[in-house]
């Protein structure tokens, strides 16, 4: 194998979808790394008009541009031709919203993770040397573009190569006419690699096992739905001087281990679990409309004062991408209901067409709306 300007060079992205600027960036880094480590963000989410594709898919969306060779015994990492995919390793990057610096320690994790096996590479059950992973030159790789790649800036400790742009190519935008339906395969072609564009399009049978494409799913019925809704909303505030900024209001109630959730029952998120909460009414208070949305959405049988005696914290929430329809700003309240050994009985209506009590070890990032898992963690500091 020839000399390398680094051990390990890091590219981290939300690939939504897999695109040729992305690969080319992989390709550089081969170039220059023995080893590049991919991480796929925003793993873990559900599939919404903004994460549409799941970790596993978008793995597979990069695996299939660089297949793996067929090992002797007694082959080796030095051994493996440079373009081969032993030098690449793909991991998942969870969303950490609000709180940084847990991001910015996974991904330390990861990295440091990775260079101790890339130090002691086929050491199972030999001499473990930790020394050696001291002497790994590691890097970061990007385009430092926009906002998204802020990430080049954001760990000193390693070195960083910045790729110049050939391509304006925008996944959003793609993703977008792809779910609108106006993306035609010969169009995709120039921006997408061939096997992605066999995904959305016609068939990949190493994932799906089936003769068709993502196009052919309800996975894909839904998405296109979502983002007509989503146009349409947004069309309806356009006329508005000054770009709108919606103002709504959340309740996180735990009692005895349990939070109290809502499913939703329209567009956006129709089928997530919430926190109950909606929008503020034009004359209202911010804790009056919490009371009353987690009453219409719920219908939970406690007296109002020891719901507003309750409340032990309140918090505004402002990432900018927490909502689907727009700049969206929250105000949530932790309620803490004394534990006992009844939860107070509710029952779905308005918004929500079910309403229940979820064990705390049962939540799950994938089955929640916008950033209501975040907030959870917040509150319950999880």
């Amino acid at each position: 194998m020839s000399t390398k300007e680094f051990d390990l060079l890091v590219f981290i992205g939300r690939f939504q979808p897999f695109h040729l600027e992305h690969k080319r960036i992989i390709d550089i880094a081969l170039e220059k790394s023995k080893h590049v480590l991919v991480l796929i963000g925003s793993a873990g989410k559900p599939r919404t008009i903004r994460n549409s594709w799941t970790f596993a898919e978008r793995k597979i969306m990069i695996q299939q541009n660089y297949p793996s060779p067929i090992f002797g015994e007694g082959s080796s990492w030095e051994a493996v031709p440079e373009n081969h995919a032993t030098r690449l390793i793909i991991r998942p990057l969870f969303d950490k919203t609000y709180n940084d610096t847990a991001w910015i320690r996974q991904v330390q994790d990861i990295v440091n993770g990775v260079s101790l096996d890339i130090a002691n590479p086929g050491l199972a059950g030999k001499i473990f040397k930790p020394s050696g992973m001291g002497h790994l030159k590691i890097g970061l790789i990007g385009a430092d573009k926009d906002h998204s790649s802020f990430y080049l800036k954001m760990f000193p400790q390693w070195g960083s190569v910045n790729v110049d742009i050939l391509a304006e190519l925008h996944a959003t935008e793609i993703r977008n006419s792809f779910l609108d339906g106006t993306l035609t395969v010969d169009v995709a072609k120039n921006s997408l690699p061939t096997n992605v564009v066999d995904f959305l399009f016609r068939k990949n049978s190493v994932y799906l096992g089936h003769d068709f494409g993502f196009k052919d799913t309800l996975y894909y019925t839904q998405l296109s739905s979502e983002l007509t809704f989503v146009r349409n909303y947004k069309k309806a505030w356009e006329a508005a001087p000054y770009p709108v900024k919606h103002v709504t209001v959340d309740a996180l109630v735990e009692q005895s281990g349990h939070v109290l959730l809502v499913r939703r029952k329209a567009e956006p998120g129709k089928g997530l679990w919430a926190l109950p909460g909606g929008h503020l009414n034009e004359f209202e208070r911010l804790e009056d409309g919490m009371i009353r949305e987690l009453r219409e959405e719920t219908k939970i049988k406690v007296p109002d004062p020891v719901l507003r005696g309750s409340i032990v914290a309140n918090r505004t929430f402002d990432d900018p991408y927490r909502s689907m329809i727009g700049r969206v700003i929250t105000q949530a309240y932790h309620i803490k209901l004394r534990d006992d050994v009844i939860l107070p009985k509710v029952k779905g209506s308005d918004d929500a067409d079910k309403a229940r009590w979820v064990p705390i070890s049962a939540l799950h990032e994938e089955e929640f709306f916008d950033d209501h898992y975040a907030i959870i963690n917040v509150f319950l500091g999880l």
